[in-house]
């Protein structure tokens, strides 16, 4: 039996938060995507930033991981919450590019919005694939298969589309672009800043560790997922592109590729920031992705 097959138990300090953000394990979204990994997860403890921190450790990394939740703090009682998933551009608990809940928290907005933040990290540099033959380097398993259906399963969650939301830049705005194309009836929305879109190979960045043959990084390009599932993509608007620091090139090519396929698109051409996440874009990102349509 895994950890995610069974009741996962909270912390005190959870439980006095907000019962409303308690609910027993039940099997759902992980089971109509293939079998639960092997898995373990820690008790919640809570870090200097007032965030509570869970200890991961699945077959589908090769070391321990972490899910990090950030909470509103006066949630209306019984209000099944959206889950903003911020994804992280470092291996680890790295913050060479920031800290992705700094703004957030500056902000209130997950209070503003009342929304779940969750961070997930990744044993190695997340490009958010699945690597063709190391059964240790698969993202978009472990992000899909473990830490989504944990969120859902112990806080009170809209466990829908609508309700599961992707914020990144770099990297991580790619990938959260990726996980939507390849996965559109799982993440309702996802905002990228900064993000190399338009890639047509895994030669820069780090990216060919990751994803391992040109072949399998054709799996993931996002220019031919776009036209592959354009059609699907022709009614709400689920797609946010943000502002640059280095790779306004991308975005500019991405936007013009959208608009070729009549995708609805929010796209904004600046202003130009710092390639990091406390630069100022995470709150108009954050903003888009909780707009009601």
């Amino acid at each position: 039996m895994t950890a995610l097959s069974r009741r996962v138990p909270r912390p005190l300090a959870l439980l006095r938060l907000s019962l409303a953000f308690v609910v027993t394990f039940t099997v759902g979204f992980a089971a109509t995507h293939g079998e639960v990994p092997a898995t373990k997860i820690s008790h919640a403890h809570t870090n200097a930033a007032g965030v509570f921190v869970h200890v991961v450790r699945s077959e589908l990394q090769s070391g321990p991981t972490e899910i990090q939740v950030l909470l509103p703090a006066k949630p209306e009682p019984g209000k099944k919450l959206a889950v903003v998933y911020l994804l992280p551009v470092e291996a680890g608990t790295g913050e060479h590019w920031g800290r992705a809940f700094a703004d957030i928290q500056r902000a209130g907005l997950q209070n503003r919005y009342e929304v779940i933040c969750v961070y997930p990290t990744f044993a190695k540099l997340p490009w958010y694939a699945d690597h063709p033959t190391d059964a240790h380097l698969q993202q978009e398993k472990y992000f899909t298969q473990v830490v989504v259906p944990f969120i859902e399963t112990n806080y009170h969650t809209l466990a829908e589309p609508r309700g599961r939301l992707l914020l990144g830049f770099s990297k991580s705005g790619w990938g959260a672009f990726s996980l939507l194309l390849r996965q559109p009836e799982v993440f309702g929305r996802a905002a990228g800043w900064d993000a190399p879109f338009t890639m047509d190979g895994p030669t820069k960045y780090g990216m060919g560790e990751i994803l391992g043959t040109q072949a399998n990084f054709e799996r993931y390009r996002l220019t031919t997922l776009l036209r592959s599932r354009a059609e699907g993509l022709r009614g709400e608007m689920r797609l946010g592109v943000f502002g640059y620091d280095n790779f306004r090139e991308h975005h500019v090519q991405l936007h013009a590729l959208l608009d070729e396929l009549k995708i609805p698109h929010e796209y904004r051409d600046g202003p130009k920031r710092k390639h990091h996440w406390n630069s100022g874009w995470v709150a108009e990102a954050l903003e888009f992705l909780v707009r009601q349509p």
